[in-house]
């Protein structure tokens, strides 16, 4: 089943990431073609498949609004977007991550608490986390999962199991890295409390594995290339 949400009869702002992904004025070539000039005309040809990558990440004014919940849905939260650019995904990625102002971290401990069916998703970036040299710390069942699978790791509690707890590790400077997935409703309501701290002290927060992974991937490459900064003619070249 197919829910639509909404549907724009318009160029959205996905024109103009493409545009400088691809290094070619798509709203130009749009506008022309709709006076009337064809893509022949107008000597437009099919991009080649670039030999890099363009990640787009939105930017969140959550740190200006006190109280509110960084968790996402289908409303509009955005207020902006970035994009990174570098030859391979990862530190793509790590780009977009920067621009955004979400920084990752190169060391330190990282937080994890997934639900039950991410936790065989969980194992390889936590995993390549130990690898990189971090320290983990995980929840009661994360925690439990991880150590079965030969990865050591700390437990740490839940913020309702009482003190000392994962929102204290927080505000204490202790977690570089927090991934933490709910597993419904109440679970988010749970952890929003950990979501708001990780916030407030501008730690990186991912709530799915697929951003968890890519974020660890991120990392990785920052750790043995760096930003490698360059510019957009170069990379079109």
């Amino acid at each position: 089943v197919v829910f639509v949400l909404e549907v724009n009869p318009r160029a959205s702002r996905t024109v103009p990431f493409v545009s400088k992904a691809i290094g070619k004025p798509l709203a130009k070539v749009a506008a022309l073609a709709m006076a009337g000039l064809s893509l022949k005309q107008q000597k437009f040809k099919k991009p080649k498949t670039p030999s890099y990558r363009s990640v787009k990440e939105a930017v969140f004014p959550f740190e200006k609004f006190s109280g509110v919940d960084t968790l996402l849905g289908p409303e509009m939260k955005s207020t902006g977007e970035v994009m990174g650019i570098a030859k391979d995904f990862g530190l793509a990625f790590a780009k977009a991550q920067i621009g955004s102002g979400n920084l990752l971290p190169l060391r330190g401990w990282a937080f994890l608490s997934v639900r039950d069916e991410d936790k065989a998703l969980s194992l390889a970036p936590a995993a390549k986390l130990k690898k990189l040299g971090f320290d983990l710390l995980a929840t009661r069942g994360t925690a439990k999962f991880l150590q079965e699978q030969g990865i050591d790791c700390e437990r740490v509690n839940k913020v309702l199991e009482g003190s000392p707890h994962i929102v204290d590790r927080l505000k204490n400077g202790d977690v570089a890295l927090v991934i933490n997935t709910p597993a419904g409703k109440h679970s988010a309501q749970d952890s929003y409390s950990i979501r708001r701290t990780a916030l407030e002290y501008r730690i990186p927060y991912f709530t799915t594995m697929a951003a968890a992974k890519a974020a660890v991937d991120g990392i990785e490459a920052l750790m043995k290339r760096g930003e490698n900064v360059k510019s957009l003619q170069e990379y079109y070249q």
